[in-house]
């Protein structure tokens, strides 16, 4: 009685094991390989039922036995044939999850590269249509110095000359940063020592930078990433670190490029960067520009212990 069971039971599990599989070949383009593996869950279920017709029958039979054995014999075949070639569809798999992040790569690609164009574009109009108006504001005013006698209107140009010439430079220091001519003529290493430069001045915090690659150029996409992560590594430390110190060394390797940053701040747990918005959007960026250009991004920091992050990418 238990064996009846057991075989009533059985049917029932093939019959569903073979629908199931039967419903998945069309998922599966109808290959070859799942095609055999559905077709050994239906003899599977065939077997049994002869092996249940055998039971009931009670007197063994040879021709059934032997077609038992034989079903077997084809089940096992169709199992061997279609693991070997079932392969074929992990092969598809992976080639479509690396079709699928090229697409991925070429569409950041692509707005990163947008993005840049309209700084470029922006920067352009600002330095090339906004500056010459304020320059020829400036020739105006000098030209009024010696027309007006009363020292209070005097002093009015004084100051009004100052505004002039901080907003020339604003736009100078806005356009530079919009899209940077230190990196486009001279490369990675003179674009990051400028704004470190600059950062340097303001006494805000002391970056510490060392670089062997003075001379050396990468891609532009490369350098434009690489550059712009600096930028957003350096702003998160003033802005949310309290660091007093930044250490970065950009060096070149025989394959690779790499950054390496450190500050002394306060860190923070990484664990809740995707928890809060305003702090992790930057890092977001990173990953997303550094993965654009199928880099490695990898930022460690701990409360009290500073933040350390790397950057390596292939040359």
């Amino acid at each position: 009685m238990v064996r009846l069971i057991a075989l009533f039971i059985s049917i029932v599990l093939q019959i569903i094991a073979a629908s199931i599989a039967l419903r998945f070949m069309k998922l599966t383009k109808y290959r070859l390989s799942w095609i055999l593996l559905s077709l050994s869950f239906v003899f599977m279920a065939v077997r049994i039922m002869i092996q249940l017709y055998e039971y009931i029958r009670g007197t063994p039979s040879f021709t059934w036995e032997m077609i038992d054995i034989w079903t077997g014999v084809l089940i096992s075949f169709l199992i061997i044939v279609g693991v070997v070639l079932i392969r074929e569809i992990f092969i598809s798999l992976k080639r479509a999850e690396i079709d699928r992040l090229k697409t991925e790569r070429r569409v950041i690609n692509a707005i990163i590269n947008t993005e840049e164009n309209e700084k470029k574009r922006f920067a352009k109009d600002l330095h090339d249509g906004l500056g010459p108006l304020l320059s020829t504001v400036k020739m105006s005013l000098s030209a009024l110095t010696d027309k007006i006698k009363d020292p209070h209107g005097q002093e009015i140009l004084k100051n009004t000359n100052h505004i002039v010439n901080e907003a020339i430079n604003t736009i100078k220091e806005v356009a530079n940063n919009l899209s940077p001519h230190v990196l486009t003529n001279f490369g990675l290493s003179s674009a990051i020592n400028a704004f470190i430069n600059k950062i340097n001045q303001t006494k805000v915090l002391e970056i510490d930078f060392k670089s062997n690659m003075e001379n050396q150029r990468l891609e532009n996409e490369k350098e434009v990433v690489i550059y712009r992560a600096v930028c957003e590594l350096i702003n998160n430390s003033i802005l949310h670190s309290g660091a007093s110190r930044i250490e970065m060394e950009l060096n070149k390797h025989e394959k690779f490029v790499t950054l390496q940053f450190y500050d002394n701040g306060r860190g923070f747990d990484t664990t809740r960067l995707g928890q809060e918005d305003n702090k992790g959007m930057g890092i977001s960026n990173i990953e997303t520009r550094v993965k654009s250009i199928e880099g490695v991004f990898i930022l460690e920091s701990n409360p009290g212990k500073g933040t350390s992050a790397l950057i390596k990418v292939i040359d």
